[in-house]
C-alpha cells in the first residue's frame, strides 16, 4: 500500500500549487482567491523511485462560515489519513494566528510534519523564514511553488520522512480484487454473499486505521482475497462526517488489487461518477470487472440486459475489454457469475505471450496495414517483445518512437487482443528506438 502525504494549511498560502508542482500536471484548482479549494483532490507523487498518494485539501480557516468549517474537516480526516504533512505558509504573511491554530492540530496528530515556507520568490523574503521556527517544527523548507524553487529539496524531504511500504505478501495465484463504486449500490451486501456460502474463510487482516481490510477466503480450490472498501463520495461530499472510509482508502485498495469489480446501481443507472470511480482502476492499470447490481429491482425482458450492455460500452469506452455480469446481492441471485470472470480476468492480467508468435503477429499486421504518417514520418517495427505482465506490457522496437499515433497504438492493441485472450485486462504498448 503507498503510503499518503497530505498539504494542509490556512487559504491562500499556495497548497494546489504545490500540488501541481509535485504531481507535474495542473489538476488542482489554482486562483488566487481564499477558500477555492473545497475539496480534497488525489493524486500519484513519485520522487527518486519512490511512490506516494498526495492529498490537497481545502484551507483551514477560523471563520465559522459553514463551507468553511467543512473544509475544516475534510483537512482534519486528511491529517489523520496521512503518513506525512506539508503544513504550508505564507512568508509575505508572517506568523499568522491562523498559521497557530494549525500548528496546535498538527502537533495533537502525532504525524511526520514538514514546515513548507511559501512564496520565498526572491532572496529579500530569505531572512524572513526564520520567523516561522516560533512554530515549533524543526523541518522547514523554503519554497516559491510558482517559480519551482525549492521543490527539489521539499520532495527529498518528503522521500526522507516516508515510512517504508508495507505490503501483506499471498500466493502469486491468490486472486486479490476489490469492489469499487458509490455509496450505496450494494458493495457490502455483495461481499457479504460473497464470503457466506460455500466459503471457507480463511483470515481478516487488518491494516492501520485507515487501510482496507483483507479477507483472505478459499473457493473451488482457488485463493481469493477482497479488500473491503467504503463507497466513493463525490468530491462535493467527501467531507461528510457519515463516511466510514475516505476516498482514499478506496484508492489504497486498488493499488494493492489485480482486479477492481465496479459495482454499478441498477435503480439508478449511469452517472457520471460511475465513469470517474472506473477512471481511477483504469489509470492504475487494473484488471476490470463491470458488475451491475440490484438487478432485480427493475422491470425487465428480453432486451433488457442486452440493452444494459450498449449502454455500458457506450458510456464506458475506455473499458470496452471488461467482462459485464448482472447480480442481485440482496437476493443472492446470479452473484456465483462473479467468479468465472474473476479467474478469467486474472489469468488474462498475468498472461504471458511466446515472443514468436508475438511478432508473426504484429510483423504481419503492419505489413498488411502500414502505420500512417506522423510527426514528419512512419514508424517501422523491427521487433515486439513481452516485458511484464499485471497488466500485459509489451515493447515495440521501431525505428523513432515519436512516429507511434496514438490510433496506430490501438490497431495494434486490437491486434494482440485478437490472437490472445486478454479479456478483462489492459495492455500498455511502449514503443522504443531500436539504437
Amino acid at each position: 500500500m503507498l503510503p499518503v502525504v497530505a498539504i494542509v494549511g490556512r487559504p491562500n498560502c499556495g497548497k494546489s500549487t504545490i500540488f501541481n508542482r509535485i504531481i507535474g500536471q495542473r489538476l488542482s484548482i489554482v486562483e488566487d482567491t481564499p477558500g477555492v479549494t473545497r475539496d480534497r483532490i488525489y493524486a500519484k507523487g513519485e520522487w527518486l523511485g519512490k511512490e506516494y498518494n498526495l492529498i490537497d485539501t481545502g484551507g483551514i480557516d477560523l471563520s465559522n462560515e459553514p463551507f468553511l468549517s467543512q473544509i475544516k474537516q475534510q483537512a482534519e480526516i486528511a491529517i489523520n489519513e496521512a503518513d506525512v504533512i506539508l503544513f504550508v505558509c505564507n512568508v509575505r504573511d508572517g506568523v499568522t494566528a491562523a498559521d497557530e491554530y494549525v500548528a496546535n492540530m498538527l502537533f495533537k496528530s502525532d504525524k511526520r510534519i514538514i514546515l513548507v515556507v511559501n512564496k520565498v520568490d526572491d532572496i529579500s523574503f530569505k531572512e524572513n523564514v526564520y520567523e516561522f521556527y516560533s512554530l515549533g517544527f524543526s523541518d522547514i523548507v523554503a519554497v516559491s511553488s510558482t517559480h519551482g524553487i525549492g521543490i527539489g529539496d521539499l520532495l527529498d524531504m518528503i522521500n526522507q520522512k516516508l515510512p517504508e511500504k508495507k505490503d501483506i505478501l499471498y500466493s502469486e495465484d491468490t486472486i486479490k480484487f476489490c469492489l469499487i463504486g458509490r455509496p450505496n449500490v450494494g458493495k457490502s451486501s455483495l461481499t457479504n454473499v460473497l464470503l457466506g456460502e460455500e466459503r471457507v474463510i480463511v483470515s481478516d487482516i487488518a491494516g492501520t486505521t485507515r487501510d482496507a481490510i483483507d479477507t483472505k477466503f478459499v473457493k473451488d480450490g482457488r485463493d481469493y482475497v477482497v479488500i473491503d472498501t467504503a463507497g466513493m463520495r463525490k468530491k462535493g461530499k467527501i467531507y461528510e462526517a457519515t463516511e466510514k472510509y475516505s476516498i482514499i482508502r478506496a484508492m489504497a485498495a486498488i493499488d494493492r488489487s489485480d482486479v477492481c469489480v465496479i459495482v454499478l446501481n441498477a435503480e439508478e443507472g449511469i452517472i457520471e461518477y460511475d465513469k470517474r470511480i472506473a477512471g481511477f482502476a483504469h489509470n492504475n492499470n487494473k484488471a476490470v470487472i463491470i458488475c451491475v447490481n440490484k438487478w432485480d429491482t427493475i422491470k425487465k425482458d428480453e432486451k433488457t440486459m442486452k440493452l444494459w450492455i450498449q449502454d455500458i460500452r457506450k458510456e464506458f469506452l475506455f473499458l470496452d475489454y471488461a467482462p459485464i455480469i448482472f447480480v442481485s446481492a440482496k437476493e443472492n441471485k446470479r452473484v456465483h457469475t462473479l467468479f468465472e470472470p474473476l479467474q478469467k480476468t486474472f489469468d488474462n492480467y498475468t498472461r504471458r505471450a511466446t515472443t514468436n508468435v508475438l511478432n508473426d503477429i504484429i510483423l504481419d499486421a503492419a505489413s498488411l496495414n502500414p502505420a500512417p504518417k506522423h510527426n514528419g514520418g512512419k514508424i517501422r517495427i523491427y521487433y515486439i517483445t513481452q516485458v511484464g505482465t499485471k497488466p500485459p506490457t509489451f515493447v515495440l522496437f521501431v525505428n523513432n518512437a515519436n512516429y507511434l499515433h496514438f490510433s496506430y497504438e490501438r490497431f495494434l492493441d486490437n491486434k494482440l487482443r485478437e490472437n490472445f485472450d486478454f479479456i478483462g485486462t489492459p495492455i500498455k504498448i511502449i514503443a522504443r528506438n531500436r539504437d
